[in-house]
C-alpha cells in the first residue's frame, strides 16, 4: 500500500529531496531534542512501541510529517494514514473499518496518521472519538495550528500534545550538510562544494524550515550543471545562485490562525513595553503578511486608551487621525501613519489607570447600590419625596468644585481609579488626590468645625419619604450656596502642618483621626517616618483602608481601631504599631466625642502623651469647645432680626447651659482646661483662638431637632428656662428665617502647640 512515506516506483535517489531525506530513525531527527532526545517520553513511547494518541504542532518543515514516518518505521503496530485537506467521511470510515478487522483477527493495533487534522470540521474529528477512546485506533495527528483552538476538546484531552520549534541554524547547518554527503538519498554522489556565504544565506533565509533549506539547496545543485552529472563531478554553489535559489520567504503568518494571534500579541506587548524597535518589526511583519490595516489601527486605538490612557491624552487623537490619514491614502504611503502611530504610542509614557473601569464594574455586578437622595433627578418628584435635595451645584464654587458624596452609601470612602506619575497623568495626581482627601473628609463627617452641641449638628443623612410644598425653590438657594467647607478643611489642615514642623524622618501619631484629613498629608510629609493612625470605628479603618489601597506600598500607613480611648499608653501603642515614641502627635477635635469630665479626660489624654512623645517632641491640635460655639440667640438676633427682649432672654438661658455644668451641659469646657491639662503634663504650650465662619443652609430637621424636648438636651434645658410660649415663638422665627435661604454659621476654634 502506498502511503505518504513512499513513491510508486521511484528510486532512492529519485523524488523531491526534502522528502527523500526524511529522517528514517529517530537518531536521524534534528532540532527536536526536547521530545525525542535520549531519555523524553516520546523517545521511549516509540522505542517501547507503546505509543498513545498524539498531535504534533509546529511551524512548517519543522519535522511533523517525519516524525510521523519514524513512527512507521519503528512500529510493529499497522500504519495508515489520512490527509485531512484530501480525506473526508467515508475515508475516516474505511480506515476505521480495517483497524477495526486487524484487531479483532490479528489482535493488531494501528496507527493512523492524520496530516494537517485542524482542517477536518467537527463532524470529521468527531468520528474518530469513539475508536480512539476503545484503543482500535492510535492517532498521530499532524496540525501547524494550536490544536487547544482549532481541534475538537474532546479528542486532545485524550491525546498527548507535543510542539515542535524551528529548527536552530546549527542543525540547519548539519541538515544541508547531510544531505550533500548522503551517497544514497543525497548528493553525495558528486562533489558538491558550497560557498559559506551560500550556505548562510540559506540557513537563514529558510528560517528553521528545514523543507524550505533542503528545496533550495536542491534548485541550487540541480540547476548548476546539466543534470544528472557524471559521478564525481564537481558543483560549486556561489552565493549568488543560492539567493536566486531560496526567495523572499512565506512569512508563518495565517490571519485566522496562530500566528496572527501571536504576531499581533507580539506587537501590542511590545508597544506597551515602550520597546520602538520591537514595535516596528512586528508592524512590519504585519504588513509584509497582508494583515488589515483596519485591524492593526483598531488594537492601537485600543491600547492607546488601556496602556497610554491619561499618561498622554494625546495618544488616542493622534493614531485615530493616523488611521483616518491611511483611509484617504493607502498603500504604499499608508505605511507613513502606520508607523507614526505605532511610535507615538511606544514612545509615549504608560498609564493603565483606565483599567479602574473593570474595578467598577466588578463592584456593580457585586452589589446594586441605591442612587444617594441628593443625587437623584429632583424633576419629577423632588416636591413630593425629596429627591436631589442637599444637592451641592459645583459651578457655584470658587474652583467649580465642592467636596460632597457622589458614590453610593454602601461605598463610601471607595476608590477605582489610581493616577500615575506620568506624564499627563503625573501633573494631574496631586489634585485629584487632595479632593479625593477633601472629600473623603467631608464624606466621613467626623469634622464638623460649628463647636457646638452634638444636637446642633445638620443633619443631612437617611431618606426622606415624606415632603411639602413649602420646600420648593429652596434647591435654588443650595446650588447657588458658597459654602466655605472645603476652604476650612484645607485651611485647618494647612494650618495644623505648618505648626508641627515634620521632617522626613518624623514618626507621627493621628488620633482620632476618622476622616483621614490629616493621615494623607502625614505620608507626604514624612515619607521616611511613620504615620499611625488611629480611628474609634471600624467602619472608618476600612474606608481609609479603601483609600489608602490606591496608594504604592511604601505609602502605606498603619491604621487602627482605638475606641477605648483618644491615645494608647506607649505599651499598647508597641502593640499597635510597633513603635512606642513619637515625633509628632497631631489631631483634629480629639475631644468632640467626650461626654466624661472634661479636665479628667485631658489630664490623661496630656499623660498619655507625654509618655508616648520623644525628647522635644510636639502637640499640635485644634479644637472647637461648645463654649465657644455658635449661639441660636446670635442667629436670631443679627440674622433673624427677632425682638431684643426675646433674644437677650434666650441668650442668658443660653449662657447658663454652657457653662453650668450641674444645670446645663456636662461637658462643657473652656481653653484653660485644654492648655492647663497638658502644663500640667510638662508640656509648655501656646494657643490661639481663631474666628470661625461658614455659610449653612439648614433644614427643618436641624430646627426639629434643636427644638426637641425629648432628643435634645439644649431644647430641653432653654424650654424650661424661658417657658413654653417663648420657646415656641423661638422655634417658629427660626422656621421663618430658614426659608430665605442660607444663613452665616460662626464659631471659635482653639489652636494648640504644646511641646516637652
Amino acid at each position: 500500500m502506498s502511503d505518504l512515506f513512499t513513491v510508486d516506483g521511484a528510486l532512492p535517489h529519485e523524488g523531491p529531496l526534502a522528502d527523500r531525506m526524511r529522517p528514517r530513525t529517530l537518531d536521524d531527527v534534528l532540532g527536536q531534542d526536547h521530545i525525542v532526545g535520549p531519555g523524553r517520553l516520546l523517545r521511549r513511547a516509540i522505542q517501547a512501541d507503546r505509543l498513545s494518541s498524539v498531535i504534533f504542532y509546529g511551524p512548517p518543515g519543522t519535522g511533523k510529517t517525519s516524525l510521523a514516518g519514524v513512527i512507521a518505521n519503528t512500529t510493529r503496530s499497522s500504519f495508515e494514514t489520512l490527509n485531512a485537506v484530501l480525506s473526508g467521511i467515508k475515508d475516516i470510515r474505511e480506515a476505521i473499518d480495517r483497524a477495526d478487522e486487524r484487531r479483532r483477527l490479528y489482535g493488531k493495533r494501528t496507527i493512523l496518521f492524520v496530516d494537517e487534522v485542524h482542517r477536518w470540521n467537527k463532524a470529521q474529528q468527531d468520528a474518530l472519538l469513539p475508536w480512539v477512546e476503545n484503543g482500535v485506533i492510535i492517532l498521530v495527528g499532524a496540525t501547524t495550528e494550536n490544536p487547544f483552538f482549532e481541534v475538537n476538546r474532546a479528542l486532545v484531552s485524550r491525546s498527548r500534545i507535543f510542539q515542535l520549534k524551528p529548527l536552530s541554524a546549527a542543525d540547519m547547518r548539519k541538515a544541508a550538510e547531510r544531505t550533500i554527503a548522503d551517497r544514497e538519498r543525497g548528493y553525495g554522489r558528486w562533489k558538491v562544494r558550497m560557498e559559506e556565504a551560500a550556505l548562510e544565506h540559506l540557513v537563514e533565509v529558510a528560517g528553521g524550515d528545514a523543507r524550505s533549506l533542503l528545496n533550495a539547496l536542491e534548485l541550487a545543485v540541480e540547476t548548476s550543471c546539466a543534470w544528472p552529472p557524471p559521478d564525481g563531478e564537481e558543483i560549486v554553489i556561489s552565493l549568488e545562485a543560492a539567493e536566486e535559489s531560496i526567495q523572499r520567504r512565506a512569512l508563518l503568518y495565517d490571519r485566522d490562525g496562530d500566528y496572527h494571534f501571536d504576531t499581533i500579541s507580539a506587537f501590542i506587548k511590545s508597544v506597551r513595553g515602550s520597546d520602538p524597535d520591537a514595535a516596528l518589526y512586528w508592524l512590519a511583519k504585519m504588513v509584509r503578511a497582508g494583515e488589515d490595516p483596519g485591524f492593526i489601527f483598531r488594537r492601537m486605538i485600543i491600547l492607546a486608551g488601556e496602556d497610554v490612557g491619561l499618561a498622554d491624552p494625546q495618544a488616542m487623537s493622534v493614531v485615530v487621525s493616523c488611521a483616518e490619514a491611511f483611509d484617504r491614502i493607502g498603500f504604499p504611503e499608508g505605511n507613513f501613519p502606520l508607523a507614526e502611530a505605532c511610535l507615538y504610542l511606544a514612545a509615549a509614557p504608560k498609564s493603565n489607570s483606565a483599567m479602574a473601569f473593570f474595578d467598577a464594574l466588578k463592584e456593580v455586578e457585586r452589589e446594586d447600590a441605591d442612587v444617594p437622595r441628593h443625587l437623584r433627578d429632583a424633576g419629577r418628584d423632588g416636591d413630593s419625596l425629596g429627591h436631589g435635595q442637599d444637592y451641592i451645584y459645583p459651578h457655584a464654587y470658587r474652583d467649580h468644585w465642592a467636596a460632597q458624596q457622589y458614590l453610593p452609601d454602601a461605598l463610601k470612602g471607595k476608590t477605582f481609579y489610581i493616577p500615575s506619575r506620568l506624564g499627563y497623568e503625573g501633573r494631574i495626581r496631586e489634585e485629584v488626590l487632595k479632593k479625593r482627601e477633601i472629600q473623603t473628609a467631608a464624606i466621613l463627617g467626623d469634622l464638623k468645625p460649628d463647636g457646638g452641641e452634638e444636637a446642633f449638628q445638620p443633619s443631612t443623612a437617611g431618606e426622606i419619604l415624606t415632603w411639602s410644598s413649602s420646600s420648593k425653590g429652596r434647591e435654588g438657594w443650595f446650588k447657588r450656596l458658597e459654602s466655605g467647607r472645603s476652604r476650612l478643611l484645607l485651611a485647618c489642615r494647612d494650618r495644623i502642618m505648618a505648626a508641627a514642623g515634620i521632617a522626613r524622618h518624623d514618626r507621627i501619631l493621628l488620633p482620632a483621626a476618622d476622616t483621614g484629613l490629616l493621615l494623607w498629608e502625614s505620608l507626604r510629609k514624612a515619607p521616611e517616618g511613620l504615620s499611625a493612625a488611629l480611628v474609634q470605628t471600624e467602619e472608618a479603618r476600612r474606608a481609609l483602608a479603601r483609600y489608602a489601597a490606591t496608594l504604592d506600598e511604601d505609602e502605606q500607613p498603619v491604621i487602627a481601631v482605638f475606641p477605648n480611648g483618644l491615645i494608647p499608653d506607649p505599651a499598647e501603642a508597641e502593640k499597635l504599631f510597633s513603635c512606642a515614641r513619637y515625633d509628632r502627635l497631631l489631631a483634629i477635635s480629639p475631644f468632640r466625642r467626650v461626654r466624661q469630665d472634661p479636665s479628667e479626660a485631658f489630664r490623661k489624654f496630656a499623660a498619655a502623651a507625654a509618655s508616648l512623645l520623644a525628647p522635644g517632641a510636639a502637640v499640635v491640635l485644634m479644637e472647637n469647645p461648645p463654649l465657644l460655639g455658635e449661639r441660636i440667640s446670635r442667629i436670631l438676633r443679627e440674622e433673624c432680626g427677632a425682638g431684643t427682649t426675646l433674644t437677650e432672654k434666650l441668650r442668658e438661658a443660653e449662657d447658663l447651659f454652657f457653662t453650668d455644668r450641674d444645670r446645663g451641659l456636662s461637658w462643657t469646657w473652656d481653653r484653660e482646661t485644654l492648655e492647663g491639662a497638658f502644663r500640667d503634663a510638662g508640656f509648655s504650650t501656646a494657643l490661639m483662638v481663631l474666628d470661625q465662619s461658614e455659610e449653612r443652609l439648614l433644614t427643618l430637621p436641624d430646627v426639629d431637632l434643636w427644638f426637641d424636648r425629648q432628643r435634645s438636651s439644649w431644647g430641653a434645658f432653654i424650654a424650661r428656662n424661658v417657658g413654653d410660649g417663648d420657646f415656641n415663638a423661638l422655634r417658629e422665627i427660626l422656621l421663618q428665617r430658614i426659608k430665605q435661604g442660607p444663613l452665616v454659621w460662626r464659631w471659635k476654634s482653639l489652636f494648640l502647640k504644646a511641646q516637652l
